[in-house]
């Protein structure tokens, strides 16, 4: 699947930096419709990624175009609900199509997909910075063992990823802080496959403004961690408060008030070396701190933000993303065989109209975020969905993407949805 670096050709219709969800997507979606299509990683597959590994609705369906969804399920380890417990112990079950696969071989079956359908996979190989030519990007300079190698394109795609050293090279970087952070790891527990059989996240004051998750991989092993966001509604930067929080502390305390996650742990094996037990990484959330497009460029994935606030998830958006901005280029080749640039704006444009119409529900996680810094108001929701079979199924069409309230998720929309007698 990797093919080797000093091989790679000078030029190509659309360059794809980065392997994952997103850049797999778009590369495929690219060579599926004839397409000569670059996929560049600055790690050869398989490789790791820190990650939830939790695929909601929206990651299933976006598997589903790209005709891998069967695949993934066939190793996933699938679940009916997600269970939301809150600061004083109570939970719902909410039901929807939920999987949990590790991204390390999540990422190596989408990437393998683009391969397939005729995109080329270089890697190892790093984006150092675009090519440009009368204001316009035109291609990249690529590093491989210290020797920088240029590939012209006629379109460059960015899905590289929460780390920011791809947008600022291009200049599209709009804020180098992350939306948020997130600490993880694996623990083999065969004991509690059957207690903790499906997707739990966790709410407390303790782990305020986060969050904690265990999801069971399978075999009885889960993904265990806990992260922290900011709320959405403006730039994170150094001091902020939502990003002070100790993530190790966090995942500590999340041991000690939460028995499930102390039992798994106690009990349990961590499949990694000692001192390297837990990862982690950095979040991009609701659609901000990149521009999302320039001459010549897309930005899509978590490069784009594309991360909820609420809960972390973001495989999902960051393939549709994607799959948008392979349609944008493909839409302005018309009916062509190539991937023209003379319709460089209207390609663009029609990339930003795409990706405004996902707003809403980037708008709706980030309203529940900033609700769920108050405990007691989670205790509240819950309590209600506990007694009203028609608030869970609500709660079931947000996470299924069924069901878009304008302000249900925010302070006065659960106020007034919990006492709406209904």
């Amino acid at each position: 699947m990797n093919l080797d670096p000093g091989q790679l050709p000078q030029r190509c219709e659309v360059l794809v930096v980065g392997a994952g969800p997103a850049g797999s997507a778009a590369a495929q979606w690219l060579a599926r419709a004839g397409r000569d299509v670059l996929l560049v990683d600055q790690h050869a597959f398989p490789r790791d990624k820190v990650c939830g590994d939790g695929l909601i609705a929206d990651a299933l369906r976006a598997l589903d175009r790209l005709g891998v969804k069967q695949q993934v399920l066939a190793e996933a380890r699938r679940s009916a609900t997600l269970g939301c417990i809150g600061p004083r112990g109570g939970r719902i079950d909410v039901p929807g199509s939920l999987a949990v696969l590790p991204r390390k071989r999540l990422d190596e079956i989408v990437c393998r997909a683009a391969v397939a359908a005729g995109a080329r996979m270089f890697a190892p190989l790093r984006f150092v910075a675009p090519l440009r030519e009368g204001g316009r990007v035109v291609g990249a300079r690529l590093e491989h063992d210290g020797a920088v190698r240029e590939v012209r394109s006629t379109w460059l795609v960015l899905a590289s990823g929460a780390q920011p050293q791809a947008t600022l090279a291009a200049g599209l970087c709009e804020r180098r802080a992350p939306s948020g952070i997130a600490l993880r790891g694996y623990v083999r527990n065969a004991a509690m496959a059957e207690r903790i059989a499906s997707l739990e996240v966790v709410w407390h004051k303790r782990l305020s403004p986060g969050y904690g998750w265990i999801f069971p991989c399978g075999d009885g092993v889960f993904n265990i961690g806990v992260g922290v966001a900011r709320d959405g509604s403006r730039a994170a930067r150094p001091g902020h408060p939502s990003l002070q929080l100790n993530l190790r502390e966090a995942f500590a305390a999340f041991q000690s008030l939460y028995a499930p996650a102390g039992e798994l742990v106690k009990g349990g094996e961590w499949l990694a070396p000692p001192g390297e037990e837990l990862k982690g990484a950095p979040l991009r959330c609701s659609l901000e701190g990149a521009q999302l497009e320039a001459p010549g460029v897309l930005v899509c994935g978590e490069a784009a933000g594309s991360t909820y606030a609420l809960t972390g998830e973001g495989i999902g958006k960051a393939m549709e993303t994607a799959l948008h901005a392979a349609e944008a280029i493909l839409a302005g080749a018309g009916a062509g065989t190539g991937v023209a640039s003379g319709d460089d704006a209207a390609v663009r444009a029609d990339y930003r109209t795409r990706i405004a119409s996902l707003q809403p529900r980037f708008d709706l996680y980030a309203q529940a975020h900033r609700a769920v810094a108050h405990p007691w108001l989670v205790d509240l929701l819950v309590w209600s969905a506990q007694r009203s079979p028609r608030r869970l199924q609500r709660l079931a069409g947000v996470l299924e993407e069924t069901y878009l309230p304008r302000d249900a998720m925010s302070v006065r929309g659960v106020l007034r949805r919990v006492f709406d007698r209904r």
